[in-house]
C-alpha cells in the first residue's frame, strides 16, 4: 500500500473468495516439495492489505509462498490485483476501505494460523528473513512478537542511515496477541508489550521508484497525519512545527544518524521527511485538516485511554549507560536483578560482557554521538522508559542527550539498590507489581 488513502467505496461491504484453511503447496529451501504446513513447526499466515497493486503484488506474494496461508484484503481495486492474488492461492476478501488499522485488523481476524506475518504489496521477504522466520516457527518461542530490519530502496538505490536502518518493524506476531490502533489514520503500527525477538534478514521495501511517487507519498502522509493534530493554543507552536523542528530533524538525521553517507538519495529522503512534518503543521495553520472521527473520539476519551503517537510498552524498559570497568560491572548486576523481576533491560557500554545473557550494546567509545545512535536503536526495538547512568563519563554524556533520548522515571538512579529501583518503578507503573 502506498501512503495515499485508497478510495473505491463501490466495493461490497465484505466479500470473501478462495478456500479457508486449505493447505498450500510449496518448496523448502532445498527445493523439495512440501505439502501443506509442516508438522514440525507452528503455522504462519501472510496478511496483506492492497488496492490497485497489480505491478508490485506478484513479487510480494512470491516472497511469502512459504507461509501456510495468505490472506489478501482488497479495498476496491479496479485493475488485476484481486485476480493476481487468487492465482497465487491467496484467500481474497473484498472490503470497502475503512482505514489502514481497520483493514489490517480485518486481515488478522480472517487468518487461522498461529502467527501473523504482515507484508505490504511493495515489500519482499528476503531469503535470509524467510529462513529466520521458519527457524522461529520451529522453535515455538514463548514470546508473542518478533521484529525485522526494514531495508528501503529509494529511487533505485538502497538506503542505510538516512532511513534509520535497521528501522526494526513489528511484522511477525502471534494471532490474538496484538491489534492495530484504530484511532490512527496512518502510522498505525503495533507497540510491543514485551521485548521482541530480533529476526535476521531484511524485509525489503520499495519506498519510491520515481520523484513523482516520492512527492505524492510525502503529501499523502502529511495529509493523513494532520488529521491527528489539534490546533495549538500558542501561535509559537507553528514556528516550531513548520521551521525549527524540521531544521533540527534534518541536521540530526544528516549528521548524528549519518544520513549523508547515503549520498544524494539519502539527503533527498531526509528533506522529504522533514518537509512532510512541516506540511502537517502548515495544514493545521490554514485550517485545511479535517479531523478524523477516530482522532476526535480519542481526544474526548479519558487520558488513560488515549492513543496518540508512540505508546509506551506494557513492560517497562530500563537502559543503563555505563563507563567501562567497575561502573559496567555494577550496572550489569543492577540490571540482572531488574531482569529477574520481569523488566526489559539493556546495557550500553564500551566493555564487552561475556558472562551475561543481558541484552547489551557494546560501542567503541562512550561518546555522545555513539550513545545517541545506540539509544535510538534500542528505541526501535522497544520503547524506553528510563535511561540510568553509571559512572562519571556516562552521567556527563546523559546530560548532553536530547530529552527524547533520555526518558526518566522520577527518583530512579544508579544510587538506588535493585530493591529500591524496583520499588520506584512499581510506584510509577503499578501494573508491573501485579504481573
Amino acid at each position: 500500500m502506498s501512503g495515499e488513502e485508497p478510495h473505491g467505496q463501490n466495493v461490497p461491504a465484505r466479500r470473501e473468495t478462495g478456500q479457508r484453511g486449505t493447505e498450500q503447496q510449496g518448496t523448502d529451501r532445498q527445493g523439495t516439495d512440501r505439502q501443506g504446513p509442516s508438522a514440525r513447526r507452528e503455522r504462519v499466515a501472510a496478511c496483506l492489505i492492497v488496492q490497485n497493486e497489480q505491478d508490485r503484488l506478484p513479487a510480494a506474494l512470491a516472497s511469502v509462498k512459504f507461509c501456510d496461508e495468505i490472506v489478501v484484503v482488497d479495498g476496491g481495486s479496479t485493475d488485476r490485483t484481486m485476480e493476481i492474488a487468487r492465482q497465487a492461492g491467496a484467500r481474497v476478501i473484498e472490503n470497502a476501505w475503512p482505514g489502514f488499522a481497520r483493514q489490517r485488523n480485518l486481515a488478522i481476524d480472517s487468518a487461522d494460523s498461529d502467527w501473523i506475518l504482515e507484508v505490504d504489496a511493495d515489500e519482499r521477504v528476503s531469503a535470509v528473513l524467510r529462513q529466520s522466520i521458519e527457524e522461529l516457527l520451529a522453535a515455538a518461542p514463548a514470546t508473542d512478537m518478533a521484529v525485522c530490519p526494514l531495508r528501503n530502496r529509494f529511487l533505485g538505490g538502497l538506503l542505510g542511515p538516512s532511513a534509520k536502518y535497521p528501522a526494526y518493524r513489528s511484522r511477525l506476531f502471534r494471532r490474538g496477541a496484538y491489534r492495530h490502533d484504530q484511532s490512527r489514520a496512518v502510522h498505525e503500527g503495533l507497540e510491543k508489550a514485551e521485548r521482541p525477538l530480533i529476526l535476521e534478514g531484511d524485509l525489503e521495501h520499495e519506498l519510491a521508484s520515481t520523484i513523482r511517487e516520492a512527492l505524492s507519498d510525502t503529501w499523502g502522509y502529511a495529509r493523513l497525519e494532520s488529521q491527528h493534530v489539534a490546533r495549538p493554543s500558542h501561535r509559537g507552536t507553528y514556528l516550531v512545527g513548520i521551521v525549527l523542528r524540521p531544521l533540527g530533524k534534518f541536521v540530526y538525521r544528516t549528521v548524528i544518524d549519518g544520513g549523508w553517507r547515503d549520498g544524494w538519495r539519502g539527503l533527498l529522503k531526509i528533506w522529504l521527511d522533514v518537509t512532510s512534518d512541516a506540511l502537517v503543521w502548515t495544514r493545521v495553520l490554514v485550517g485545511n485538516n479535517p479531523r478524523s472521527p477516530a482522532a476526535l473520539e480519542n481526544e474526548t476519551a479519558p487520558s488513560s485511554q488515549r492513543h496518540f503517537g508512540r505508546r509506551a510498552a506494557a513492560l517497562p524498559k530500563v537502559v543503563a549507560l555505563a563507563d567501562a570497568g567497575r561502573p559496567a560491572q555494577a550496572a550489569q548486576r543492577w540490571l540482572e536483578k531488574l531482569h529477574d523481576a520481569g523488566l526489559d533491560v539493556t546495557l550500553i557500554t564500551e566493555q564487552s560482557i561475556s558472562d551475561s545473557e543481558l541484552p547489551t550494546q557494546t560501542i567503541r567509545r562512550l561518546r555522545p554521538v555513539a550513545v545517541m545512535r545506540a539509544i535510538d536503536l534500542e528505541m526501535q526495538i522497544q520503547a524506553i522508559h528510563a535511561v540510568v547512568a553509571f559512572g562519571r563519563r556516562a552521567r556527563l554524556i546523559s546530560r548532553l542527550l536530547p530529552s527524547s533520548l533520555r526518558p526518566s522515571i522520577d527518583g530512579l538512579s544508579s544510587d538506588l539498590d535493585p530493591a529500591g529501583a524496583l520499588a520506584t518503578i512499581h510506584a510509577a507503573y503499578p501494573q508491573t507489581s501485579e504481573s
